[in-house]
């Protein structure tokens, strides 16, 4: 029983208390931070990461094993909500310039991957290391997940830690070198705010339904196909697809909900089985909001003990991931504005979305005029597509290592 009681006058938790305690505190505290802006900059949710780190530093101790049970839901939680959010729209984006804004993701997914390769051999760096720091400089937490599981299946001791430690260095540095890549693009091409159009030809379809009394109607129901979808997409993780090298790749607990998730979303608005306020409303958002600061928050938390002595003995990795998270962005988002000619606030939400970063988008929508959607639009257009390829990616520079 001792290890249910705990002594509010002596502060003495449970390791179960600790853990839940800490994760309360990680996620309060991030969130209160991210509320901070410096000339219209935050980071937002990542504080939650960041607090994370901190407090693990500092010797926290919590439940290794509930840790990564929570963090695995709240990622799993995190992918089906963005799934539902982009369904409807997705498949509509490709006869709207989506399919060159797509291959434009592919080829910037193709030189993160490559710089980490040739970064890999020239600074005689482990590649399984690299891999860490690769999902770290495109703030993919997804790709993570599905590294750690492959190095788990393989059997390598001590890769996962080291994976974190890598996405954990290198994830700071990488939500900056976004929003500086953003800023970078607009000097480099000069472009004039005032002069930039804040409209497409169409508007996004919107429900005449209020979201809020179709919730409190049927909030019970609307469960139903959250885990459902969770279900199928957890068994649609564990089929292994070979890729013809020594251990074949799987979507894993986060891309398996999010490929079930994108045709639910896409598929049960175009049938009537429920409408876009259920797939972009409240209950959803609030699904995804929760889901990723949970995982944040155990990302952190399981990270930060190592952190300082990784920053110490590996400070490169911090200049590795700024090359990777930066360079693939510039150049494929310069082809877009000078040869494809497309929109500034597209090509901003296209770079939130090419590194499934949602503080990127945060940014390029504060920039962007107050109802001007292209920001979203861009996001969305290459996030899922962009989403599978990193979570391929991830397993494949692990595999690539053995």
């Amino acid at each position: 029983m001792d290890n249910y009681q705990f002594s509010i006058l002596n502060f003495q938790f449970s390791t179960v208390g600790t853990t839940v305690l800490m994760l309360a505190i990680s996620i309060f505290l991030g969130l209160l931070l991210g509320k901070i802006k410096i000339k219209g900059i935050t980071l937002g949710i990542t504080w939650v990461l960041f607090v994370g780190i901190g407090l693990s530093a500092l010797g926290v101790a919590c439940n290794h094993d509930m840790l990564h049970i929570i963090k695995e839901f709240g990622l799993i939680l995190f992918v089906t909500a963005v799934g539902l959010q982009v369904g409807p729209g997705f498949f509509r984006s490709f006869k709207k310039g989506g399919l060159a804004m797509n291959i434009m993701a592919l080829v910037n997914v193709a030189l993160g991957v490559g710089i980490t390769v040739i970064i890999a051999k020239m600074a005689n760096q482990e590649l399984t290391d690299m891999a860490g720091v690769y999902t770290g400089a495109i703030t993919n937490t997804p790709g993570l997940s599905a590294a750690q599981q492959a190095v788990g299946d393989l059997g390598i001791e001590g890769a996962s830690e080291r994976l974190a430690a890598g996405y954990a260095v290198a994830y700071p540095l990488a939500v900056v070198g976004m929003i500086v890549s953003c800023l970078l693009l607009r000097w480099f091409c000069r472009i004039d705010l005032k002069k930039e159009p804040t409209e497409e030809g169409q508007t996004s379809q919107t429900s005449q339904t209020s979201p809020t009394n179709q919730t409190s109607k049927k909030g019970g129901i609307l469960l139903i196909p959250i885990f459902i979808i969770i279900a199928l997409g957890i068994v649609l993780g564990t089929i292994p697809i070979p890729v013809g090298m020594k251990a074949p790749v799987k979507l894993g607990l986060a891309g398996g909900p999010l490929v079930v998730s994108l045709i639910a979303g896409w598929l049960g608005v175009k049938k009537g089985w429920y409408t876009t306020e259920f797939t972009d409303g409240q209950g959803v958002h609030m699904l995804r909001e929760v889901g990723i600061a949970l995982f944040l928050a155990g990302v952190g938390l399981g990270a930060g003990q190592a952190f300082v002595a990784t920053v110490q003995t590996h400070y490169m990795w911090v200049v590795y991931g700024v090359i990777i998270t930066m360079v693939p962005p510039i150049l494929v988002t310069l082809f877009g504005r000078l040869v494809l000619h497309l929109n500034y606030y597209t090509l901003m939400g296209f770079i939130g979305g090419s590194h499934t970063d949602p503080p990127t988008l945060a940014f390029a929508n504060n920039v962007a005029p107050e109802g001007c959607k292209l920001p979203n639009t861009g996001y969305a257009t290459v996030y899922p597509l962009t989403m599978f390829l990193r979570i391929f990616t991830a397993q494949l520079l692990v595999l690539m290592a053995i």
